[in-house]
């Protein structure tokens, strides 16, 4: 059994622990967090031990950290993990530099280090279902794809002035899934966006609506759509349109309930948010790193991935910014 020290303990981190302290091949050993009430907390309920960073990071006890703190600390703790030799779980994005990351993938590579990035979206049944079926070849060859991703409503001011945007805190997880779906890497990524959910959120410059066009040397396209607002519910559709077909994934409902009447038929709500949309996800995804680490493979998405769905980010801002198309720098 793996020894894992957990390094943040919110929303996300609660998230990953209670996933480890069930996985029958890891063990939540330890819990650091700046706010030394939420790891007492979080450790007591798994009964884990609270300790300070330095000391998990230097434990030889410690066989995995997971990365779950705030995002300027992922890359400096994830460079001090493997140089230390542990495997590293490590929630997106690496950093909101694209420089930064880049060196940070170069430590770890370095160190020939094992490191996962938290793209957990790649482990949703229906999406793993979707790109199975692409791969059997089951519509032909893929040729458009549409990534629709809406937020019931947006974060507060004060998380957007530190998120580095929305094309970097929430579209990342959308880069990452036509990356994963398209099974290449764009040429062309064209952007368009505006402020129109919240003004706080045009005061600290950020957007909150926006589409997005990727284009492929091989002509196959994705589009994305992001708001920060969608009324009725956590909207998470993909659309695949091939030479011989379609696949569709819609969103998971509140309920399965239909009620059909004189007046209509009316169906359920989409769930309210990720935790609830996304959990069998965290569970696979978690599977899947310690499936990886038995098996002594190299576990999927990679720290490249995790610095490829950046390079599209930067890529969108500056297209938002210019008014043009951008080649994504991919080197």
């Amino acid at each position: 059994m793996l020894s894992v020290a957990l390094i943040g303990a919110g929303r996300i981190g609660q998230i990953h622990a209670r996933n480890i302290a069930f996985h029958p091949d890891s063990q939540l050993t330890f819990v650091a967090d700046i706010n030394a009430d939420a790891a007492k907390a979080l450790a007591e309920k798994y009964n884990a031990q609270v300790a300070e960073v330095d000391a998990v990071l230097a434990n030889p006890q410690v066989d995995v950290v997971v990365i779950a703190s705030a995002t300027n600390t992922h890359a400096d703790l994830t460079e001090i993990a493997c140089r230390n030799g542990k495997a590293v779980f490590c929630e997106k994005p690496i950093d909101l530099s694209i420089e930064r990351v880049r060196q940070c993938v170069s430590v770890v590579n370095e160190h020939k280090g094992t490191m996962m990035v938290g793209f957990n979206r790649r482990f949703d049944p229906n999406f793993a279902h979707l790109k199975r079926c692409l791969e059997a070849g089951e519509i032909g060859e893929l040729e458009l794809l549409t990534i629709h991703s809406r937020d019931p409503g947006a974060p507060p001011a004060e998380y957007l002035k530190v998120s580095g945007g929305m094309f970097r805190d929430m579209t990342i997880h959308d880069f990452d899934m036509a990356l994963f779906l398209l099974g290449e890497e764009p040429v062309s990524v064209f952007a368009h966006a505006a402020s129109l959910v919240d003004p706080a959120i045009k005061a600290v410059g950020d957007i909150d609506t926006a589409v997005v066009t990727l284009q492929c040397a091989s002509g196959k396209m994705a589009v994305i759509t992001n708001s920060r607002r969608a009324a009725y519910g956590y909207d998470q559709r993909v659309e695949a349109h091939g030479s011989k077909g379609m696949l569709n994934v819609n969103n998971i409902l509140e309920s399965s309930l239909v009620k059909s009447t004189a007046e209509g038929v009316v169906s359920q709500k989409p769930q309210h948010f990720f935790l609830e949309r996304y959990a069998e996800s965290y569970v696979a995804e978690w599977a899947h790193f310690m499936d990886a680490l038995s098996k002594q493979e190299a576990p999927k998405p990679t720290a490249e991935d995790g610095q490829r769905a950046l390079v599209l980010a930067e890529a969108a801002l500056k297209s938002l910014q210019t008014g043009q198309p951008v080649a994504p720098a991919w080197a």
